[in-house]
């Protein structure tokens, strides 16, 4: 089965593999949010064998590679890019100041992206100012901090309160990225939500604007982003 095999190659960081495959599947009519669970799905298997030691960080840095590369397909692309595809919500993401990883974000921001969100990206080592400056010049309804290291906590405490005192903190969610995150971090922070798997993070996005433009449900047809601001 064509699903197992796309797994199976990104275990195997058989990228060449990973590429034909993926570019079939899309092809072939494949949701690209389901394609990029199954690369995910492939990735959580990369991650169980580096804790197993099987696999090396430099084997985790290349399944990151092969996510990013099956972002760059010419119908991935089209579909983020296509113009009539009507945006469901705006979300505004970048790497807390100090952190310079970015393979959880990019992930992350795949997957918002093919589930038809509009992603802004700040990159990393975005400092309190930069997303203030970012929420103002983009009003997202959503505001994705993500961060690797312990430290972090603290960069992104610092963020909420710069947006807190900026008036930007109202009526939008905030929410964490990080393997490192807890609940109590999360509130400590003064987030909404956290969590270290970006497919439940996709999900609590997508009921959380339904919620916030009383949609029946994304699926049932998104909502053009200029009639809601």
């Amino acid at each position: 089965m064509m699903e197992e095999q796309i797994i199976k190659a990104v275990e195997d960081l058989d990228e060449e593999k990973v590429i034909k495959l993926a570019n079939e599947a899309l092809i072939n009519g494949m949701e690209p949010f389901h394609l990029l669970n199954l690369i995910k799905e492939g990735m959580d298997r990369v991650g169980k064998l580096y804790e197993s030691k099987q696999y090396f960080i430099a084997d985790l840095i290349m399944a990151g590679l092969i996510f990013k590369e099956v972002l760059k397909l010419d119908k991935m692309m089209a579909q983020f890019q296509n113009s009539d595809n009507r945006k469901v919500g705006r979300i505004l993401v970048g790497t807390v100041k100090g952190d310079l990883h970015d393979i959880g974000k990019d992930i992350f921001k795949g997957m918002m992206e093919a589930s038809q969100f509009d992603v802004i990206d700040l990159g990393v080592d975005v400092s309190k100012e930069a997303f203030v400056q970012g929420v103002q010049k983009y009003d997202p309804d959503i505001i994705g901090l993500s961060g690797v290291l312990n430290f972090t906590i603290e960069s992104m405490k610092e963020t909420v309160a710069a947006l807190e005192k900026a008036g930007l903190r109202e009526n939008r969610l905030i929410i964490l990225g990080g393997s490192h995150l807890t609940k109590e971090a999360c509130e400590y922070i003064g987030a909404d939500y956290y969590t270290n798997d970006a497919s439940l993070g996709v999900e609590y996005c997508r009921k959380w604007i339904e919620t916030k433009y009383n949609m029946r449900s994304i699926d049932d047809g998104a909502t053009n982003l200029s009639s809601n601001r």
